[in-house]
């Protein structure tokens, strides 16, 4: 049993697979930087200095205007955070668009590898060893 799952793991696409979960882990980190230090900031200063993360509507609770998110939600009041849910609508954006161009390049290099494969001439096919032995056998009966 502990052989066939050693064989299990070894299979390319479970190492695949883990090695993609890895990845797109750290790929999903750098992206939530870019929204929330990069285009959230932009966005904020184009309407006028609104941050997307600490909007939030109070939906009952007591909770002292203009604090923040984590402050609302640690004093225990039941906030809808829509600011949070567009950073990760924009987050999500990003990550689609990027796996969509990976896999769009992926896929251009099948294509050229399969074309490859194409036009690679066939080797000759010589004569198969029956096909020799038969010509022998004929040969030596003519003399």
């Amino acid at each position: 049993m502990i052989k066939e799952f050693k064989d299990f793991i070894a299979k390319g696409n479970v190492m695949d697979l883990a090695v993609g979960i890895i990845i797109g882990a750290a790929f999903t980190a750098i992206v939530s930087s870019l929204v929330a230090d990069l285009i959230n900031p932009i966005i904020g200063l184009v309407l006028g200095g609104v941050d997307f993360t600490s909007m939030y509507i109070v939906l009952s609770g007591e909770v002292a205007p203009g604090v923040g998110l984590e402050t609302a939600r640690e004093s225990g009041a039941a906030v809808f955070a829509y600011g949070a849910f567009i950073t990760a609508c924009i987050n999500f954006v990003i990550i689609a668009f990027v796996v969509f161009l990976l896999v769009k390049a992926v896929n251009r290099l099948k294509e050229a590898s399969a074309k490859k494969e194409e036009a690679a001439p066939e080797a000759p096919a010589g004569p198969t060893e029956v096909e020799i032995l038969l010509e022998i056998r004929d040969q030596l009966k003519k003399s």
